[in-house]
């Protein structure tokens, strides 16, 4: 794609409701595209266009006037002009405004203009589409209201907070006379990714690393050319007195990553993307207020449903794997929190002491957006056999308001409504030293989901003296070890002898890679394995990783590289489902690698290089 096709892709995708079209739909919208350069004073349409139109305004300014010469409206950079348009997009009950006799242009403008017949039929394809020109403006208002107000419970943290509390100060500058390398050396030697420039002390411009490679070195422009040649002017920029809310969307939707920030008019700070998303980790402490207030199951599924917008935003703002894994599941264990309270409300007090326990993803704190419940709990063992009774209903009220909150039911039915995963501890410790003592394929089934347990509210005590001796029995059972081991490596990264993929074959996935099982499922299975080999009680991966670093389980530089491995993995399902998600679609792990850039998947094949030199390794110590 040549540098002004690619300009016109991003203009075009940031504009609604085209932000909403997947990728080979938009390419489609941009091939159909003409480009017209319209005099100020002329009228839409331009000459030599007798069909009816889309128009788009690129650079300039429209006026919408009525056979009376009335301004109805007036368009710039960015708005649509519908008016040529209307009796293919828009319902007859939505076409009852004044029509205009002429559009004219203010000033000269570039103007994209899109035939309305291909925008019908990408309306057919894409409700989106057509809702947007179906909707009059009081309509599309209040759903961008209703939009705004879910927003506002997602970046409440952010809408509170003044900018001040995120921005760099001093802001590191460079004189407009000096050249693109010595930008570039002085970004390297003071460690910033951006300068502003100066010009007798004035702010005239920033310039950022992106620009340097973007502007400078893939246009082939000497570097010792001005520093001027390259940077951006007319700066955006948001006073000192904004909330980090204003910061983050006027970044999102400038697609910019760098925002200065002035104070009485003169340049004082910086703020980026990265502070702010920083700061996204305060979501999960909004959305859990939010549910311990919840009056209801009805409230809590109203709740529930903001979740994948949330999952959408991390991934956006370039949040980590880790990062969003905690943030949800921070979030499942105040939904649970509340609904055992509910239950409490409903059923009374609890006859004994209990934990309820979460196993897998989200006991990790890995789990994504209304993942499947896996969970039990464990009881004291003065509880009586009539005791179990409330426990039932416990069980039921709580694993049923989880599915109707979207977390669905477990299908392997490793949940506190299934008896065998509600027992004292006593019977826990058994089921645990049976699986040790005689690990068959069964039990080490279950030590993949039951050795990721955590409490989530009640009695830790009761979880705690189970694991301890759990831990201790692992320690010191290297047959154990051995079978897990080799039971966990069974599942292989999908590179083939030449190093390429192994995609999947056939069926609905086709041409796929499954980035759960056979990229993240095996890095888990091998930090559960360090941890019990050493006596490791975190469960999270990422830190049972870095506690068994420099033991006998991992060397620290192996270690390192398994969590860079991990990660990216992480991004690149958190990215992709976040994809899914705002394509209406349900999130899977099935990734065709296609979508990814020739540099993305190279680094897809150094993390599966990483996930085999330590499987290899592991298989050769058995």
């Amino acid at each position: 794609m040549d540098i002004e096709l690619s300009e016109i892709s991003s203009f075009i995708q940031s504009i609604p409701p085209f932000d909403s079209l997947p990728k080979p739909a938009l390419a489609r919208l941009i091939r159909e595209l003409s480009i017209n350069y319209v005099r100020k004073g002329e009228t839409l349409p331009p000459n030599g266009i007798n069909e009816p139109r889309l128009y788009i305004v690129r650079k300039g300014a429209l006026s919408c006037l009525t056979n009376d010469n009335e301004l109805i409206s007036r368009l710039g950079e960015g708005d649509l002009c519908t008016e040529f348009c209307k009796q293919s997009l828009q319902t007859a009950s939505n076409n009852q405004q004044k029509t205009p006799r002429q559009v004219k242009t203010d000033e000269d403008c570039l103007i994209y203009s899109l035939d309305c017949e291909v925008l019908r039929e990408l309306g057919e394809k894409y409700p989106s589409i057509s809702d947007y020109f179906n909707y009059n403006s009081a309509q599309r208002l209040k759903q961008k209201m209703s939009k705004v107000n879910e927003e506002a419970i997602i970046s409440s943290s952010l809408m509170n907070t003044s900018v001040s509390n995120f921005y760099h100060s001093p802001v590191a500058g460079i004189d407009a006379s000096q050249s693109i390398q010595q930008a570039a050396i002085q970004m390297t030697e003071q460690g910033y990714s951006c300068l502003v420039v100066l010009d007798n002390s004035k702010s005239i411009g920033i310039v950022t690393d992106k620009d340097i490679r973007r502007r400078c070195v893939a246009q082939g422009l000497p570097i010792s050319a001005s520093i001027c040649e390259i940077m951006t002017r007319n700066m955006s920029t948001i006073d000192i007195k904004s909330n980090a809310y204003d910061a983050l969307m006027a970044m999102t939707a400038k697609h910019i990553h760098h925002l200065p920030v002035t104070k009485q008019g003169k340049v004082v700070g910086m703020v980026t993307v990265t502070d702010l998303m920083n700061n996204e980790g305060q979501n999960a402490v909004n959305f859990s207020s939010i549910i311990h207030k919840a009056k209801s199951l009805a409230d809590l599924k109203e709740i529930s449903d903001l979740l994948p917008k949330l999952q959408i935003r991390l991934a956006k703002l370039g949040a980590s794997a880790d990062h969003v894994g905690k943030s949800i599941s921070a979030i499942t264990m105040a939904f649970t929190k509340r609904l055992i309270e509910m239950a409490e409300e409903k059923y009374g007090q609890s006859p004994v002491p209990y934990a309820w326990l979460a196993a897998g993803s989200q006991a990790r704190q890995e789990q994504l957006a209304h993942s499947d419940q896996d969970n039990g709990i464990i009881i004291c063992d003065s509880m009586k056999p009539y005791d179990d009774a409330w426990f039932e209903n416990l069980a039921h009220f709580v694993c049923d308001g989880l599915a109707d909150c979207g977390f669905i039911y477990c299908p392997g039915d490793i949940m506190a409504t299934n008896p065998k995963w509600r027992q004292p501890v006593k019977v826990w410790q058994k089921y645990f030293d049976g699986w040790v003592d005689a690990p068959t394929p069964k039990a080490l089934l279950n030590s993949s989901v039951f050795f990721d347990l955590e409490t989530i509210c009640g009695d830790a005590s009761l979880l705690n003296a189970v694991r301890t001796n759990l831990l201790k029995k692992t320690k010191r059972n290297s047959l154990f070890i051995a079978h897990l081991s080799k039971n966990a490596l069974g599942l292989r990264p999908p590179l083939g002898f030449f190093r390429d993929f192994v995609l999947k074959q056939n069926g609905k996935h086709k041409d796929t890679l499954d980035l759960k099982h056979n990229g993240i499922a095996p890095i888990v299975d091998l930090a559960r394995i360090y941890a019990l080999s050493q006596g490791i009680s975190a469960v999270n991966t990422i830190e049972r990783i870095k506690q068994a670093a420099g033991s006998a389980a991992i060397s620290k530089s192996s270690a390192e590289n398994l969590i860079d491995a991990y990660e990216f993995l992480g991004i690149l399902r958190v990215k992709h489902q976040a994809n899914k998600l705002m394509l209406g679609l349900e999130p899977d792990n099935y990734l065709p690698p296609k979508e990814l850039s020739k540099l993305e998947r190279e680094h897809l094949k150094d993390a599966f290089k990483v996930i085999k030199t330590l499987q290899d390794s592991r298989q050769t110590s058995l």
